[in-house]
Formats: C-alpha cells, structure tokens, sequence
C-alpha cells in the first residue's frame, strides 16, 4: 500500500503541472516591486523640486550663494582675467541670474530729461565688446557702459595685466583697451534690435524701460596721440545704436591718452566730437541723437580741473564721469600686488573720485550732470556722491567681488536710507545740485 501509494504520487508529479519558481517569486516580490516604484518616485518628485529650489535660489540675483559662494569660487580658482572672462560669458548665455524685484520709486532718476529707474550704473571695463548687454541690464543696472571699442582691432598690453587686491577690496588692471573693434561690436548691436521695432517717445537704445545703453569710446594704440581721429570715428559708427556716448581720454593703461586731458588739445577733442554728433541724423532706434560724455581722471590737480570745466562749459558737452582708474597708491594699500603697474579702482580710489567730482561740481552749472564712479560698493557710497552733486553712480569692482546681487542689494540699502530720511534720491541729487553747482550769470 505504502509503495503503490508512493507510485501514485511520482505519477501525480508528472501529469500536474507544479508552479514555477520564477512565478513563485513574482508573488512573493508584487509587494516589494511596488515599494520600489513608489520609492523611486519619491526621490525623482524630491529630485525635481530640489532642482526647482536650486534654478529659483540660483536665478534670483539676491541669493546669498552669488556672493559667498559662487563669485569667490571663481576669484579663488581663475586667475583675474580668466574669471572676469567667464562672468562675461555666462551673462552673455542667457543663463545668468536677475533681479526680480520693481525698484521703489524713491530710487527714481534723471539724466538730461530721460528718467531711469534707479541710479546704479554698470561702468565701462566689464563688457568690453558689447557680448552680455542684456544680461546686465537683467541684473537691475540702469545704465550699462560697454567698452572701451577701438575703431580697429587690438589686443592690448602683454597678459598678466589684471590683479586682484582682496585685502583693499581694489583692482589694480593695466589692460591698454584689449578691443574686438567697432566693426564686431556694431553687428552685436545690430543683432540685438527687435524685429517689429517701433520708435516711441519713451524708447532707449537699452530696449528697456527705464534704461540707457552707453558706448564708451576708446583710442587704437597706434593712433596719432594728438589727433580726435578715432573718439570722431567712434561718434560716427555708433551714434545710431546709444542713448550715450562716453569719450575716455582718462585711461593710465595706453601712452599719451590722458595728455588729451590738456587743454589745447582737450578743446579740439571736444570741438571734433561735438561737430561729429550735431552731423548725425536722428537715430532709427531712439529718434535721437546720443548724448556726449567725458569721462575724466581722478589725478588731475585742482587748476587742471578748473581748466577743463571752462571747456566743458564752452562746448556744451552734454555731462563728464568722474572717475577713471587712479595710478595713485594710497599708503593704506596692504596687498601684495598693490606693487604692479596700472590703474586703481575700488575702495581705495573713492576719496580722490569723490573730492575730483566736488570740484568739478562746483565749476559746472547745473544743467550739467555728473556721474559719480569710483569705490562704489553700498547704498552709503551712492547716497555719498549725490550729497556731492552726482546725479547717477557707476559700480565696477564691487561688483566683481560681490557678484551678481550687487546692484539690488545697493538699491535695497539706498532705499532704506532714503526711507529713514523721508526722502528720494531725485531731491537729494536736485538739492545737492542746486547748492553746490557754479551759478550761471
């Protein structure tokens, strides 16, 4: 019985099917494969929303990683030119950050009748070809100087001509006007106007609400020193595509140019430029024409000062910024490379800019503008030159060592400063102005 009831179970084995172990597992692994989708789904939802978190904390220009981690992190790994290289680039990408707040109104400003939306410029030196304009002007700047261009192409001085001086938040740079030339730069502007273009009462070369777009000019190297030659080119190329025109004559970094500063030479400069831009037709873009600045050395001595606000008077330039680069070193400076060879800029350099402004300020009537550049790195430094008569400001090495929040977070200080004295920055500027300007007869 036993045998034959064993038989009939080696039989049963055969003829009934027995379940597979791969089937086996399938059951015993259901719960265990929807576990893992669910986890997996899970980490991508958590994937994704930290990725949102890090493209909105990364795109706002306020957020603390610009200034403490990221822009330190490319002073510490590049060297000064390869870093600013690169900060050009990513701004030019699109993929640069921006400020996301409307600027208060207390931060309202003039400049020779066209309003802007705040007072803080971008200088000339960052943007030397014109490459990120509208990724600057997306950091909240009003004013964004490109430049300086040069009628033809140059390299400029031998490399290393850029020095970080971190222990005097100071630059030190002899550069010599490294230029793509005009030629490259005009097919960038070109390429920036919109295609349905329509010319308004209100519109700007910036393309911007509240904006102007300036075009610093510059000297070729192998240029006659004396001759107003390439500044009358330079009018003439880019009159159509600026709301201004900056005329450098107070760069350190190329031999003779702040000689144009003299005032033989300075008056025929002046008189060349003016004729130059009166000859141009109305711009397509603006339906204007641009306006003339001069931009001005902090090094120049009281009477050399005196001497050039005459000429200014007398030509009817349309504003003058002040200042350039200083190749003064003050016994402050600390940093090891305080040694090299260049123009100063930074903290270091806004006593000399904000006493040459005062001077000049009162040497000018006030329906000449000025504007404040130099050590610009908070809302008190451009709360300071408006207390001096500037009616804009301009930031250029603060904001390579604080990054891309710089503007907004001056704005934000100067607008709590304002707020505590119940005032705006236009009737500081129109008070300081009226007070301290040269009085016409």
């Amino acid at each position: 019985m036993h045998l034959r009831t064993t038989g009939f179970y080696h039989v049963l084995q055969k003829q009934v099917p027995q379940r597979s172990p791969v089937f086996a597992r399938r059951i015993t692994t259901a719960p265990s494969s929807s576990k893992s989708s669910a986890r997996t789904a899970i980490y991508a939802t958590v994937l994704t929303a930290s990725v949102g978190l890090f493209a909105v904390y990364y795109y706002d220009a306020r957020s603390a990683m610009h200034r403490y981690v990221l822009t330190p992190a490319l002073r510490h790994t590049f060297d000064a030119e390869t870093g600013h290289r690169i900060a050009v680039k990513v701004l030019r990408s699109g993929l640069g950050p921006r400020d996301p707040v409307q600027d208060d109104e207390r931060l309202r400003s003039e400049f020779l009748g066209r309003e802007l939306s705040n007072p803080v410029g971008l200088a000339a030196g960052f943007d030397k070809d014109g490459e990120a304009i509208d990724g600057i002007l997306n950091l909240g700047f009003s004013w964004v100087e490109i430049g300086s261009v040069t009628p033809k192409p140059q390299p400029g001085n031998p490399k290393p001509r850029v020095f970080h001086l971190p222990d005097d938040a100071a630059l030190i740079n002899r550069y010599g006007f490294p230029s793509q030339g005009a030629a490259s730069v005009i097919s960038r502007l070109r390429a920036r106007i919109p295609k349905f273009h329509e010319t308004k009462d209100d519109t700007t070369a910036a393309f911007k609400p509240g904006s102007v777009l300036a075009i610093n000019l510059g000297k070729n190297k192998s240029s006659p020193v004396e001759s107003p030659d390439d500044f009358v080119t330079g009018v003439k190329t880019f009159g159509p595509y600026a709301d201004v025109l900056v005329v450098n004559i107070s760069s350190p970094n190329t031999p003779g140019l702040r000689g144009l500063q003299n005032r033989e030479l300075l008056e025929d400069l002046l008189t060349s430029v003016k004729k130059a831009r009166d000859e141009l037709e109305p711009s397509p873009i603006t339906a204007r024409r641009p306006r003339l600045v001069l931009k001005i050395a902090p090094d120049l001595e009281e009477s050399q000062i005196v001497d050039i606000a005459n000429l200014i008077r007398k030509s009817n330039i349309d504003g003058v910024i002040v200042s350039n680069t200083t190749i003064s070193r003050p016994a402050s400076l600390t940093d090891p490379n305080k040694f090299e060879m260049g123009g100063l800029s930074g903290a270091p350099l806004k006593p000399r800019a904000l006493q040459a402004l005062k001077t000049l300020r009162a040497h000018v009537p006030a329906s000449i503008p000025l504007i404040g550049c130099g050590g610009i790195s908070t809302g008190a430094d451009a709360l300071d030159y408006a207390r001096a008569g500037a009616s804009l400001v301009q930031v250029y090495t603060g904001f390579g060592y604080d990054g891309v929040g710089t503007c907004r977070r001056i704005k934000d200080e100067l607008e709590a400063l304002l707020k505590a004295e119940n005032t705006t920055w236009k009737a500081v500027v129109d008070e300081s102005v009226r007070k301290l300007s040269l009085t016409e007869s």
